[in-house]
């Protein structure tokens, strides 16, 4: 396979061969080294935690990371910080929903929305069966759930440009079905964009209101959930010659502050917002390299306190963590690799983070703000979200499931959009 373009440069381009990767000969050994077991336990890194230092989960609390070199989806224990199942699913995805999925899956029946394919897909937690799929014209799929879990909203880049709300209660009659659509073709983009570029969603925790970083607008659009509608859009300077790219955010879960990244210039920027008004954002700062910023930095958690930002920084193979309070960076952790996501413990205690470049999910401590663990995974992990719940697991069927992937390396799993070597292969 040729080398990508700098995903970070070429935010549209796909893989360089347009398609995913093949079978990995790492899935291959794992699957025979593991013949008893579907699990691969867990390795410490070099900054070792204390076990007993660690604050439990509930029971059956598990974490999902999504391994786009192989199809596959790592199950793991936040509680004892290893894998407990591999299973195959045939899908992948890299940004599914995981701002507040970690507490509102807590029965078996609940719902995994992920990104795949042409769309979005609801999975049920409890036995990772597809029970929703809705297509949305694009290949470049962003999706959060409401704090409440009714709704799901959707930002379908280009060339659909377009806001969607669904119907995510697993008990409504409607579930599944789209019950609010926003064409914002009409706006223009920047340059030959047709379109804004609606670029991920957060939604604010009191649940009213939702914010879209607009990748080719140069806008910060707030959507009110019910009605389903614009309020306002925020034009949005550059701090350098270029534009200033809005392209990810995450809102505080005290729904005071707003992080925004940006696709700008050649490293990237981080600006921080005020949501004192929830329907009105205003910027108070925005951090540069010279602040000691990660490189291009793409995704960012924030802490439970609504004190800690952490910035997933890419470029530099680190994460950024951020005092909101002081708009100040004030260290970078090391993950020796690319990452570009991670999520939440569903006790939000810890922030695990998929290292794509090293197969491995590095986990950082709230409290301690360093790396503790070091959890090997299959392969390319990306994405990753969490529940209250575990899956149903065999054993036998998941090293069965990996062992005939061997045999399909012409018929790779069906991924969805992401940056990097990541196994896309979508159309946009």
């Amino acid at each position: 396979m040729t080398q990508d373009p700098d995903p970070m440069l070429y935010p549209n381009e796909s893989d360089a061969d347009g398609g995913p990767r093949g079978v990995s000969r790492r899935l291959l050994l794992a699957s025979g080294a593991t013949a008893g077991a579907a699990a691969t336990a867990g390795c410490t890194g070099a900054d070792d935690g204390d076990d007993d230092n660690r604050e439990p989960d509930s029971d059956g609390a598990t974490v999902f990371v999504f391994n786009t070199g192989d199809g596959t989806v790592s199950l793991l224990d936040p509680g004892s910080d290893s894998v407990v199942a591999t299973q195959s699913l045939g899908l992948s995805s890299s940004f599914p929903s995981n701002q507040y999925t970690p507490e509102l899956t807590d029965a078996s029946t609940d719902s995994l929305w992920l990104n795949v394919g042409r769309g979005v897909r609801a999975l049920e937690v409890g036995s990772l069966s597809e029970t929703a799929s809705v297509e949305t014209g694009s290949g470049a799929n962003w999706l959060e759930q409401t704090p409440d879990g009714q709704h799901l909203l959707v930002s379908a880049r280009e060339p659909a440009h377009t806001q969607f709300r669904l119907d995510a209660d697993p008990d409504s009659e409607t579930f599944g079905e789209i019950t609010g659509e926003l064409d914002r073709t009409a706006e223009g983009g920047r340059g030959s964009n047709d379109g804004p570029g609606p670029c991920d969603v957060t939604i604010h925790p009191e649940g009213a209101y939702a914010y879209v970083p607009d990748l080719f607008g140069d806008t910060l659009t707030v959507l009110s959930i019910e009605p389903f509608e614009i309020v306002t859009q925020i034009d949005v300077e550059p701090v350098g010659d270029g534009p200033a790219a809005p392209w990810m955010g995450t809102a505080a879960p005290d729904g005071q502050t707003l992080l925004v990244e940006h696709n700008e210039g050649e490293t990237g920027t981080e600006s921080v917002w005020d949501l004192s008004d929830p329907a009105a954002p205003t910027e108070t700062a925005r951090l540069t390299a010279a602040d000691n910023l990660g490189s291009r930095p793409l995704t960012s958690e924030i802490g439970p306190d609504s004190e800690i930002g952490y910035v997933f920084t890419p470029g530099s193979n680190d994460v950024t963590v951020v005092d909101l309070a002081e708009a100040a960076v004030t260290d970078r952790l090391d993950l020796g690799g690319s990452a570009f996501v991670g999520t939440w413990n569903p006790a939000r205690t810890k922030l695990y983070v998929p290292v794509q470049t090293s197969d491995e999910v590095a986990v950082i401590d709230h409290d301690q703000r360093r790396i503790v663990e070091r959890i090997a995974v299959e392969s390319s992990p990306y994405g990753a979200t969490a529940a209250q719940v575990r899956p149903e697991t065999d054993s036998a069927s998941s090293i069965e499931a990996r062992m005939a992937r061997v045999g399909l390396e012409d018929e790779p799993s069906e991924t969805t959009y992401c940056l990097g070597k990541c196994a896309c292969g979508h159309e946009l």
